[in-house]
């Protein structure tokens, strides 16, 4: 684990609907779905924290409520406990079982501010120079902490994931590792948005209200200005934008191969 990424904060959008996913978002957030015995958002959190980072500030917005209860009560959910009930009630851990030391900031960010806006909504919990970004319905055995180093050595604003998979999502021109053009929702193939991004705070000054789409104007305008760069993925990368996707990840999950997880190791 790399100590230097301790305080490196990494922020995951978890405020959407998740519409397409009526059958499993009607009460609850779409991060908070399962895969296995937890949900996809600390599948991402495991992921990152893999690599030292274990500093998140979570964009609340749709049910925000579970996820609040979630890491409230975790180590409840995860321990043995005691309750002792009368005049004095405790509730005491016997032991704790989950090895998670996490710091996790739990920001409301508006029930329907758009993804560009929650991020501007939490500026003022960033004081370092750079930080993550992800959406909360991804996993990808992704190297993040060589994705991080890679930002630092270029000295761009940002820096976003490169895959290609089948489906088509915010497609990148790309000329070397520089992003020439940032395009959401393309009808033309080549590389897509990963979703796994490194922003300096700069990045701050390409948003302009909670009205803002990360996906058009903020990348769009950093990629015109030459100050959006790439690195790209060629392992595993799979979102959960619908059903389909849902039960694709239960059954790598219930087959032991859990692809998205860091080997021992590795």
């Amino acid at each position: 684990m790399n100590s230097e990424h301790t305080n490196v904060p990494v922020v995951i959008l978890c405020g959407g609907m998740g519409m397409r996913l009526k059958e499993e978002t009607e009460f609850r957030p779409k991060p908070m779905v399962e895969i296995g015995n937890h949900p996809i958002l600390w599948h991402i959190m495991t992921s990152y924290a893999g690599y030292g980072f274990e500093r998140f500030i979570l964009c609340l917005g749709f049910r925000s409520e579970v996820i609040k209860d979630f890491f409230v009560h975790y180590h409840l959910r995860t321990s043995d406990a005691e309750v002792i009930l009368g005049d004095d009630p405790q509730v005491r851990m016997l032991g704790r079982t989950s090895r998670e030391s996490w710091r996790v900031t739990l920001a409301e960010t508006g029930l329907n501010t758009m993804t560009g806006g929650r991020l501007k909504r939490i500026q003022h919990y960033i004081d370092t120079d750079n930080f993550m970004l992800t959406y909360g319905d991804a996993v990808s055995d992704l190297d993040i902490g060589a994705l991080y180093q890679f930002h630092l050595r270029h000295g761009k604003i940002g820096t976003v994931t490169g895959v290609r998979p089948p489906s088509r999502f915010g497609e990148l021109e790309i000329s070397g590792n520089q992003v020439t053009c940032f395009a959401e929702k393309p009808v033309r193939g080549g590389a897509i948005n990963g979703g796994f991004f490194v922003f300096n705070r700069r990045f701050f000054d390409y948003i302009e209200d909670e009205r803002s789409m990360l996906e058009q104007e903020p990348l769009e305008n950093l990629a015109r200005d030459g100050q959006l760069m790439v690195r790209f993925h060629e392992g595993f990368w799979q979102c959960m934008d619908t059903m389909r996707d849902v039960l694709l990840l239960r059954s790598l999950y219930d087959s032991g191969e859990q692809p998205w997880q860091r080997k021992a190791g590795a």
